[in-house]
């Protein structure tokens, strides 16, 4: 038998071969080696890109990271705001202090895509007092059209920064994307004289910008040039019939203007001319759903989940639009095929 000295000595032995073993463990232990990391990172975008199962999952393990690159960091940020849920707002609010602009930036982006806006100013209010203008001047921009019960407290201080913003890029004349900007702040600031000024720069330094066409239609309408407005999207569409965006801006007045059924025929076409728009795509399937055809909305949002299944909004709206009609069957398809993406995802906890 041991003596009592004998099992003491034992157990010490013991204890000193296993510290030592997990010390040599420890040294020996694989660390992800580079090229794990990248396929890492690569496969989180396309789970994420292309909807694919547990694609919430791997986006907010990258996105925990904190030896990722800033311009992969951005690049995930813009996958994100498919992936709600407490987390991913956690992880994208951790991410609007970055040491990095780019990052910031894309956090912006991805909150103003997960938060409602009834609460979008609790979180980018404060970043209209940060040291960066160009984090100022973004937080502007996500802000702008919230009624001012959503801006509470932030809304002094959003006009105060709008007044910085415009000042800033009227000193940029020579510039047709900052003229432009320019030209949509003064038309949600209700300065329509200066926003048609500010769009005759554009005309001069970019004549062929359809964009600001389609603001100029919005400006014009607002001066009580209705009339004039009309004549000139028709005289761009004789002369560019097969422009998808022009005809889906024709869609849009017809709309304002309470001609849903000839709106109608613009959207459609405009879905024709460029199949693969979403924004084309879905605002048809809303016009349909408005105009009483469930049935020809419902195929319209299908056909986005078909070509972008990570494309949530099309996706919820489906299953809002399935549910109207009675058609459980294809709401459990769609949010079981949500649940794989991302279980986390508030729709699911709604149900049926």
């Amino acid at each position: 038998m041991f003596k009592r000295s004998h099992l003491v000595l034992l157990i010490v032995l013991i204890a000193a071969g296993l510290g030592l073993m997990a010390v040599r463990l420890a040294q020996t232990a694989p660390t992800p080696s580079p090229q794990t990391l990248q396929n890492g990172y690569e496969t989180a975008l396309e789970r994420a890109r292309n909807g694919l199962p547990g694609a919430a999952r791997v986006l907010y393990q990258q996105l925990a990271r904190d030896d990722l690159s800033s311009s992969r960091r951005a690049r995930l940020y813009r996958e994100l705001p498919n992936y709600p849920s407490p987390q991913a707002l956690k992880l994208a609010d951790g991410d609007l202090h970055h040491a990095a602009l780019v990052v910031r930036h894309a956090a912006i982006d991805a909150v103003t895509g997960l938060v409602p806006a009834a609460q979008l100013s609790l979180v980018l209010g404060p970043l209209l007092d940060d040291s960066e203008q160009s984090i100022r001047f973004q937080a502007t921009r996500a802000l702008l059209g919230l009624s001012p019960d959503e801006l509470g407290l932030f809304f002094g201080r959003l006009q105060a920064v709008l007044d910085e913003y415009i000042q800033a890029l009227e000193q940029t004349p020579d510039d047709s994307a900052a003229q432009l900007q320019l030209a949509r702040l003064y038309l949600y600031d209700a300065d329509y004289p200066q926003a048609a000024r500010a769009l005759e720069r554009v005309q001069l330094l970019a004549p062929d910008n359809l964009e600001a066409l389609a603001i100029r239609v919005q400006v014009m309408e607002k001066l009580g040039q209705g009339d004039a407005a009309r004549q000139m999207l028709a005289e761009q569409l004789q002369r560019n019939p097969q422009s998808a965006f022009l005809q889906h801006q024709l869609g849009l007045w017809l709309l304002a203007h309470d001609q849903g059924e000839y709106a109608l025929l613009a959207l459609a076409k405009a879905v024709e001319l460029q199949g693969d728009n979403v924004e084309y795509r879905y605002r048809l399937a809303t016009t349909l759903h408005d105009l009483e055809q469930v049935d020809a909305a419902q195929v319209q949002l299908d056909e986005i989940v078909r070509q972008h299944p990570a494309n949530r909004r099309a996706r919820v709206l489906l299953i809002q639009y399935w549910k109207e009609t009675g058609q459980l069957q294809n709401v459990q398809i769609r949010l079981a095929e949500l649940e794989q993406q991302n279980p986390d995802d508030p729709v699911l906890q709604q149900g049926l």
